[in-house]
């Protein structure tokens, strides 16, 4: 049983180890004779997480094993995250590991956009691909390890390979980004805004379902302007808009999650879609700052006033929904005065779920060239000012939840307790409600009804009813 820390980090994944990420459709014991095997380390954000899984399913396919350690593996793929530089390093010390261990390395994600940048620290890798080059990717582990399928084994139709636990699946709807905020190169390595087609992601959450998925998290970039590149076509009864996707999807059974959703207007349209159940009442929005200034300095929509409106608006609607969002201190430029904005407009916007991280340096980035960067040790103040009011608003609201009866998804069951999750909580990012009586006979992806007996920082504990 593990409590939340309230250093919450939500802009990077957990970090990845390749034992960490064996995928849950593991083959039994070695596998056949003779079997090629591959090894994944897969970091970053859940949109780098369903790369790997894509990989994985290809790999798969086929016919070759998938080793959960790096000794079983002919060689190892490592999905590398590019997005801040301290992610950069986190990548180049996972490679540098996964070359310590196995030898045989391959680098793809969102790092392999800048191949001299890998070379230069490991020039023993194999190949570097960029993100989402799926066929390149393919290339470079058939050259290092040729296939070698069973016909009567392999080459059938591959279950998806997940990385994720059996009952929750991330939903990839896009690729890329259309904004181009100053802080990010995220739109330069992953390029523009490319909607699936609504029809195969419908599909997509069927076929997640079917094989048992209770929570489908839908990712991208930009989930709110889902459509726009392809114009909100309409293909096999299905429209590409991000409203009609979420109807779609909630029409399933399974609990569907919306993430990374900026505030344009029509996200109001999403709303009633929560008040009826359909979706989860849960908005995960970026707004990165509040003050005027700070935002048209990152290049981000300068209007955080008529954001709160927005809010007490969809609180209006839907009295239940969740608001979580990331933020950004020490932005260059950024006076006391624009950090002062930031926390009154915390006092006022009320969100439920708050993460937060001092801003760096992103080689490309055009933020790089701002004057007046802020000084590591105010960056650092500002932090602990921030996650302090974020924290005493979360503790004040869980408080508020003490004695409610509420639906719980269980993730984890170990010796002292059920680890589960609310309405109001996404995996890893959010917090748990724990069960620490009468848990014995719960099984991850179980969904029951609690009453809430204890309130912390960020989490719950609760009573089963």
């Amino acid at each position: 049983m593990s409590q939340n820390p309230p250093d919450f980090r939500p802009d990077l994944a957990p970090k990845a180890r390749l034992e960490q990420n064996a995928p849950r459709a593991q083959p039994d014991g070695t596998g056949r004779p003779g079997q090629p095997t591959i090894g994944m380390v897969s970091l970053g954000c859940p949109k780098a997480l369903v790369d790997s899984e894509r990989i994985l399913t290809r790999l798969r396919a086929e016919g070759y094993g998938i080793s959960p350690d790096y000794a079983g593996a002919d060689a190892v793929i490592v999905n590398t995250c590019g997005f801040l530089d301290s992610a950069k390093a986190e990548s180049l010390e996972a490679i540098g590991e996964a070359l310590d261990e196995n030898g045989k390395v391959i680098v793809t994600g969102c790092l392999g956009a800048e191949p001299e940048y890998i070379t230069g620290a490991h020039p023993k890798v194999l190949a570097v691909t960029g993100p989402h080059q799926y066929e390149q990717v393919l290339d470079a582990v058939h050259a290092a390890v040729p296939p070698d399928p069973d016909p009567f084994v392999d080459l059938l139709p591959a279950r998806s390979v997940s990385l994720t636990p059996r009952h929750f699946s991330y939903l990839k709807i896009s690729e890329g980004c259309n904004h181009k905020c100053k802080f990010c190169i995220i739109p330069d390595m992953r390029g523009r805004l490319q909607s699936r087609p609504a029809h195969a992601v419908v599909r997509e959450a069927e076929k997640l379902v079917e094989a048992g998925v209770k929570e489908l998290l839908v990712i991208s970039q930009d989930t709110s302007a889902y459509g726009v590149d392809i114009k909100h076509a309409e293909d096999r009864g299905h429209r590409a808009h991000i409203t009609d996707l979420a109807r779609d999807l909630g029409s399933l059974g399974a609990w569907t999650r919306l993430h990374y959703v900026y505030p344009y207007p029509h996200v109001r349209e999403l709303i009633p879609l929560m008040a009826e159940g359909l979706v989860l009442p849960y908005l995960d929005i970026p707004f990165q700052h509040a003050h005027t200034d700070t935002l048209r300095r990152m290049a981000r929509p300068a209007a955080a006033e008529r954001t709160l409106d927005r809010i007490a608006e969809w609180r209006d609607i839907c009295p239940e929904i969740t608001l979580r969002s990331t933020f950004i201190v020490g932005y260059p430029g950024e006076t006391e005065a624009e950090f002062q904005t930031l926390l009154d407009w915390m006092d006022e916007a009320q969100l439920d779920r708050v993460g937060c991280f001092q801003y760096e340096n992103v080689d490309g980035a055009r933020s790089n060239a701002l004057p007046d960067h802020v000084a590591p040790e105010v960056k650092q103040e500002r932090w602990d000012r921030f996650m302090e009011k974020a924290q005493s608003i979360s503790q004040a609201k869980l408080a508020a939840k003490v004695g409610m009866r509420m639906d719980v998804i269980v993730d984890e069951v170990d010796a002292e307790a059920a680890t589960c999750r609310t309405k109001a909580d996404a995996p890893e990012i959010d917090g748990n409600l724990f069960i620490d009586e009468g848990f014995e006979h719960l099984t991850p992806g179980d969904i029951v009804t609690v009453e809430v007996d204890e309130a912390g920082d960020y989490d719950l504990w609760g009573t089963r009813v």
